[in-house]
């Protein structure tokens, strides 16, 4: 990669023409819900009511009919089937994983396709959730960095991931059934297709409903936000959303993360870090994620190790060892299991958590960094991936 490369593609995305006819009412947010139902005649002093009852039916119960929001009257009921629609994105394709992984296919307006990904663990569900078409950056070492940037998904595209996750899983509740605490879907990863931060107030948007106490309900903390490091945002992060954050890292040196992760052109490790150490929320119960993928002979040596403990020292932090996920024409192998552990285990008697993250859905391509929309799956030659990472 020449020191002339874009840090970013051309981050100008194709405009999203609005739908004309009813509104979505899927990914507004209660102000812009009530707003939408004052403009189409619901009485100002109603509003906020009815805004609450809505909210519930569509995001507590996974109603998509207005017909069943049995609280309202049937005459507004009507109003609003004239006026509004509830629609979320359309599964194209759906795969299980013979480790149980679900991979999705969903189709956007507009015919774009992004994918989502569904990991069941013990305890645990976590889906996997997209922000972009394609993705406003090109690190070397991940299949979605090949496919350029479309455009930036809407509030109601992202929340609605996480409503068809919740359709499949068949985890809407009953109404008048016991309560269960019991999540299938209980945790959101912003690590998808694309780059979150690039698309900063519609991810908000988004999981501010996914947080909200009469919806989905999903703790702060069971939501974790994953950026390259668009270091200006990262505050703001923490302010205006709240979740959990974690870092794509990658390297311990600007000349590799230059490479690997081309936005450090703009915002260097020494900027990041300086970046994280003031994040607002940082403490030893909110731990900042430190993701790195390992490269073998490019960023797994015993020095990267050590250099790595140095950079983050003072930051409550964890370290996320990534084995490298191959997908066609990748230009990097995988480090080594004995190379994995060893680094692994020099973070840990620095007194770091290390986790060495177990490849999931490596056979229908939903690993992490295999991601990527099958219209844009046609495969570049190796030595034009190679070319465009710089090696």
């Amino acid at each position: 990669m020449t020191a002339t490369a874009p840090i970013t593609q051309d981050v100008m995305t194709i405009p999203r023409k609005l739908p004309e006819g009813p509104i979505n009412l899927v990914g507004l947010t209660r102000e812009g819900m009530r707003t939408a139902l004052i403009e189409t005649g619901t009485p100002e002093k109603q509003a906020k009511m009815r805004v609450g009852q809505i909210w519930q039916w569509i995001y507590q119960w996974g109603k998509r009919d207005f017909a069943e929001m049995t609280n309202l009257s049937k005459a507004f009921r009507a109003d609003l089937a004239e006026k509004f629609v509830i629609e979320v994105p359309e599964v194209v394709t759906r795969q299980v994983s013979e480790d149980g992984t679900r991979k999705y296919l969903v189709k956007i307006a507009g015919g774009h396709e992004v994918e989502v990904v569904y990991i069941p663990e013990d305890g645990r569900g976590t889906l996997c959730v997209s922000s972009q078409v394609g993705c406003t950056l090109t690190c070397s070492f991940c299949h979605t960095g090949t496919q350029k940037l479309v455009r930036n998904l809407t509030a109601g595209e992202i929340i609605g991931q996480v409503m068809i996750a919740r359709d499949d899983l068949d985890e809407w509740p009953e109404q008048g059934a016991p309560k269960d605490e019991t999540r299938l879907l209980s945790n959101i990863v912003l690590m998808g297709m694309g780059e979150p931060l690039y698309n900063f107030e519609n991810v908000r948007d988004a999981m501010k409903i996914a947080m909200d106490a009469e919806g989905i309900q999903l703790s702060r903390r069971r939501i974790t936000l994953s950026t390259s490091g668009v270091v200006p945002e990262i505050a703001r992060t923490a302010e205006e959303i709240g979740c959990q954050l974690a870092i794509s890292f990658h390297a311990t040196t600007d000349e590799v993360r230059d490479k690997l992760v081309p936005i450090n052109k703009r915002w260097n490790i020494e900027k990041l870090v300086e970046a994280l150490r003031a994040y607002p929320r940082v403490s030893n119960s909110e731990r900042i994620t430190f993701e790195y993928v390992m490269l073998d002979g490019i960023n797994d040596t015993d020095a990267d190790a050590h250099r790595l403990i140095k950079l983050i020292e003072g930051i409550p932090a964890k370290i996320n060892l990534i084995p490298f996920n191959e997908w066609p024409g990748a230009p990097y192998k995988r480090s080594s299991g004995n190379r994995i552990h060893r680094f692994a285990d020099i973070i840990y008697k620095a007194g770091y958590a290390s986790p060495i993250r177990k490849p999931r859905g490596e056979d229908i391509m939903a690993a992490c960094g295999q991601l990527k929309s099958a219209t844009e799956r046609a495969r570049k030659s190796r030595k034009q991936i190679e070319a465009d990472a710089g090696l």
